[in-house]
């Protein structure tokens, strides 16, 4: 059966709070954990009104205390923002609290503009180009073997998963090469998926850490008793994703609206179901119709389901019905 895993980037809803939107994310992952899922993963974004996952070792350590048998961890952390050995500190820290549970997923992208990631930087010499170098270097943090000529404590030695993330085919070269996971945002920009699957699976190279390609594709899932709700449901999101694409600025998570997607437009609707083309929207006949859809056409190893509610128990009925469509596909 294909591991079926969630991604959480802990909304704050419009009239909520970061507070109430940690707790969800602490209700969310038990409730995933119960649910059987094999990991759930926040990810790290800046000057998001709408995203409460940047300070996001934080955040997966408050998941962590509430959970007991799940893989956590980072999907992902955007290694351009950051020192590895900082890195390696923060994940070796959560493995010593959590061992045997720590993912860390890495990305090159600012996952901000380029404003916020001035602030966050304090200039803009990083070179994204020098982010295999920085991937070898973390590596070298855990593993130890004196390269650096630092010790990473927490992180020496830590038995933390690294996963290499990525939305083109960049990611999908680097992780063949290491021979590490890959996971693919096919959730928000699927344009390059077929591609980069066939270019990490022909040229994956066997390594310690993995004998053969794993292969994560994002997916969003919005399940519900009718498909008529799923479409209601799945509007939150939808107005999200057009709001930072017209603005360029995200926003709280806005509550539905019946008949959002009709309202953009024929234009409108087609960038929508573009960007949101890896998706599963309606009741649980629809849902298990495709995502064993998108499965056979790609052959992804494991989904990491992504949804962005406003109503935080639709939410976890959703994901209910997502891990009941994997079970019984």
């Amino acid at each position: 059966m294909t591991a079926y895993s969630l991604l959480d980037l802990v909304p704050i809803v419009q009239g909520g709070t970061a507070s109430q939107a940690f707790a969800n994310a602490a209700d969310l992952a038990r409730h995933a954990e119960s649910l059987g899922y094999t990991r759930y993963w926040v990810a790290e974004h800046h000057g998001m009104e709408g995203i409460a996952s940047a300070a996001t070792a934080v955040v997966i350590g408050h998941v962590g205390a509430a959970t007991a048998t799940i893989r956590i961890g980072a999907g992902g952390i955007m290694l351009p923002n950051h020192a590895p050995l900082q890195i390696a500190e923060q994940f070796g820290t959560l493995d010593a609290l959590f061992p045997g549970r720590i993912d860390l997923g890495l990305g090159r992208a600012p996952g901000s503009d380029q404003r916020v990631a001035q602030a966050i930087r304090r200039n803009l010499e990083t070179d994204a180009n020098a982010f295999p170098q920085d991937v070898m270097e973390l590596q070298s943090f855990f593993a130890d073997d004196g390269k650096t000529g630092i010790r990473a404590t927490p992180g020496a030695g830590a038995k933390v998963d690294l996963w290499i993330l990525g939305s083109s085919t960049f990611g999908a070269q680097l992780a063949a090469a290491l021979g590490l996971p890959y996971a693919f945002a096919s959730h928000f920009a699927p344009g390059q998926m077929m591609e980069a699957i066939a270019l990490y699976r022909r040229n994956f190279r066997p390594s310690a850490a993995l004998a053969k390609p794993h292969l994560m594709l994002g997916f969003n899932v919005f399940a519900a008793d009718t498909d008529a709700e799923a479409e209601l449901l799945a509007s939150s999101q939808q107005q999200a994703f057009v709001a930072i694409r017209t603005t360029g600025r995200g926003i709280q998570l806005p509550p539905p609206v019946p008949g959002y997607r009709e309202s953009l437009g024929a234009q409108g609707m087609a960038v929508l179901d573009h960007v949101l083309s890896a998706s599963a929207v309606g009741g649980p006949d629809k849902v298990r119709e495709q995502i064993a859809a998108f499965i056979a056409r790609t052959g992804a190893d494991e989904l990491m389901i992504a949804s962005a509610m406003f109503d935080h128990q639709a939410r976890k009925k959703s994901l209910t019905l997502a891990a009941e469509a994997m079970r019984g596909r």
